[in-house]
């Protein structure tokens, strides 16, 4: 069992900077360089052997770096990470460097415009740009690889670190369109361009291979959750607030936290409702600001109730798990319908621009809580451990403790992880996973037939 207060962890800063540990070792094993240098004179055996020494010896505590940037578009997230083997469950984490980088607002402006179905007929093309969706794809797959590719850079050169010593890149890419109910989702990125543009091996294309056998392709970071936050005394969920909110729920665990079942009760992980996407929508569209700070605009306002109760009806809460929801169901334009509904119906009822962000706020914090309260025993030791952009909104923590009034409320902060750097840690310990050919779902969170290995390997 992994010690969570073990993992090393960097200083909170999540806006367009970097943090790194001036002692990192830039002398790694070369194993893998060594093995192959002579690659043309080994015979098949002799490769293949090498290939197995190298996979099992030396992807196992190398270099990684992890790339995340979620639903809600606010930017791109990259950290180096090395992760502790078996012998190593002391210190199963090093989160060496971070960085935090906003996207180009031209690509922003048109991924978000890709993730709303038929969006890009807003889009007004300059001179040179596409005139359809489907070039307009793949313009963007080349324009975020190549941000992608500048951050991981600008990671490497800020933090001192070599190429050579990084295994490689798990990039979750931008999700644009997400229908596991139809058995497919698409993640925007071209893995070719980073690996040309840095010189690493490139993870990527996580999700489908879980939905080839009949899962949802998401939550995918319940794995990485159970790995290093299971413990044998307490219930932990883990709750990220994203774009989107989901949930890990992780038994107490007297077995191999490799196992997918703890104490005969599998870990649970699924997407709970809307969260940053609709706040971050409402506060731009209203104020000259991207995001509501510390959730203070929701707090100066007051919970519309009969607005509250409108939106609680939306059909993807009443779902039973696995389940997993996107853009696609939650939107501004879904919103607006929302609000248009409910002004014919109550044309009596006054509210502000600042109490419909109350009463967004209402429906994360609430939405959230209905489900985590399934799995939490007052008379038992539980906490719930926040992390992504939600855990910095205070209004919002606020609002999920008095909705959980049996547990702990805090951020992953204190199990040694900042909060901001959770998802992308994440897609560097799938990425090893890939390399290393171990699963990284769990069937019991996506609903697959199977434990498989994710991903596709661009490499360098």
């Amino acid at each position: 069992m992994t010690n969570p207060a073990s993992i090393a962890d960097t200083n909170d800063n999540t806006h367009s900077t970097i943090n790194y540990d001036n002692n990192l070792d830039n002398t790694l094993d070369n194993g893998l360089e060594n093995s192959l240098a002579h690659i043309d004179d080994l015979n098949y055996a002799t490769l293949t052997d090498a290939l197995e020494q190298t996979v099992f010896e030396n992807f196992d505590d190398g270099l990684y770096i992890g790339m995340m940037s979620g639903t809600s578009l606010d930017g791109m997230d990259a950290v180096l990470c090395q992760f502790g083997g078996e012998e190593n469950s002391q210190q199963p984490l090093r989160l060496l460097a971070s960085i935090s980088q906003d996207f180009p607002p031209r690509l922003r402006e048109v991924l978000l415009a890709l993730c709303q179905p038929n969006g890009v007929q807003e889009l007004v093309p300059t001179v040179g740009e596409p005139n359809s969706e489907l070039d307009w794809f793949g313009w963007a797959s080349k324009e975020y690889a190549e941000f992608a590719s500048e951050v991981v850079n600008n990671l490497l050169q800020q933090s001192n670190t070599d190429v050579e010593s990084v295994l490689a890149i798990g990039c979750h890419g931008q999700t644009v369109r997400h229908r596991p109910q139809m058995g497919f989702s698409l993640q925007l990125l071209d893995a070719n361009i980073i690996a040309e543009r840095t010189g690493i091996s490139v993870v990527s294309d996580f999700r489908r291979r879980d939905m080839a056998v009949g899962g949802q392709g998401a939550p995918l970071v319940p794995a990485f959750h159970q790995a290093l936050f299971a413990t044998p005394d307490s219930t932990r969920v883990l709750l990220n607030l994203g774009g989107i909110a989901n949930i890990t729920v992780l038994p107490a665990n007297d077995s191999s936290v490799n196992d997918a079942v703890v104490n005969n009760s599998p870990v649970i992980g699924y997407d709970t409702g809307p969260a940053n996407l609709l706040l971050d929508a409402w506060t731009a569209l209203h104020t000259d600001k991207d995001y509501d700070a510390g959730g203070a605009w929701a707090q100066s306002g007051q919970v519309v109730e009969p607005l509250l109760n409108q939106l609680i009806e939306h059909p993807f809460f009443a779902r039973t798990y696995p389940k997993s929801t996107g853009r696609e169901d939650f939107n501004l334009a879904w919103l607006q319908s929302e609000l248009q509904k409910f002004d014919q119906a109550s044309a009596h009822i006054r509210y502000s621009s600042a109490d419909v962000q109350a009463t967004l706020t209402e429906l994360t914090a609430m939405s959230a809580s209905m489900q985590i309260n399934m799995f939490i025993n007052a008379q038992e030791n539980s906490s719930v451990y926040v992390c992504g952009g939600g855990a910095l909104n205070d209004y919002l923590m606020t609002r999920l403790q008095a909705h959980l009034p049996h547990c702990t409320v805090e951020t992953t902060a204190s199990l040694g992880l900042n909060p901001a750097w959770v998802e992308a840690v994440a897609f560097a310990w799938l990425a090893r996973q890939t390399l290393m050919g171990e699963t990284g779902n769990l069937p019991a969170v996506t609903g697959a037939s199977k434990g498989v290995i994710l991903g596709q390997v661009c490499f360098a």
